[in-house]
């Protein structure tokens, strides 16, 4: 489905903590930001150097590819909840913390149109699954971290977290 609208979820669908995501997505229109921000994060990104994408605004920050590799490493998580939940597997799924996975992902060394590539290929297979779901495949929950978690507020999140970091990319790194 090109035009899937799916309304944005209600408190007791998510943890609190995502509000802040779902919040940055225009109402009812989740799948079609997923797509719009395969372009616009990837236009963004691609005007990087491979240098410049190694910077850190202030020390203890991530680089720019860091930044990538979370967005793509978090996009990964909450797609595979997505799945789970959508098949109604009703397993409690761990949380994962953030700053854990970085330092492995050895995303600084890894060549940055590569990272950028990754990101545009991961996004494009989660908007195949995303537009598969049926329309009850996207208000079943399961649990992650602890916390109810519907498909659809997965799909805002994943929009929502890129456009958080995306921003702060923006305002940090490229100002």
């Amino acid at each position: 489905m090109s035009d899937l609208k799916i309304a944005k979820p209600q408190p007791g669908e998510f943890a609190p903590y995502y509000g802040k995501y779902i919040d940055l997505v225009p109402d009812g229109d989740a799948v079609g930001a997923l797509a719009a921000q395969i372009a616009a994060t990837s236009g963004t990104l691609r005007a990087v150097s491979g240098a410049d994408s190694l910077k850190r605004y202030a020390a203890g920050k991530w680089s720019i590819r860091e930044v990538l590799g979370h967005l793509t490493d978090a996009e990964r998580v909450f797609a595979y909840r997505a799945l789970r939940f959508a098949r109604n597997d009703k397993t409690p799924l761990p949380g994962f913390e953030q700053d854990d996975y970085i330092a492995p992902g050895k995303f600084d060394a890894r060549a940055w149109p590569d990272l950028i590539s990754e990101f545009e290929a991961l996004r494009q297979s989660n908007l195949a699954m995303f537009r598969g779901f049926d329309a009850d495949a996207w208000t079943r929950q399961g649990t992650a971290s602890g916390n109810p978690m519907t498909v659809r507020a997965l799909a805002y999140v994943i929009a929502g977290h890129e456009l958080h970091h995306m921003k702060i990319v923006r305002e940090k790194y490229l100002a």
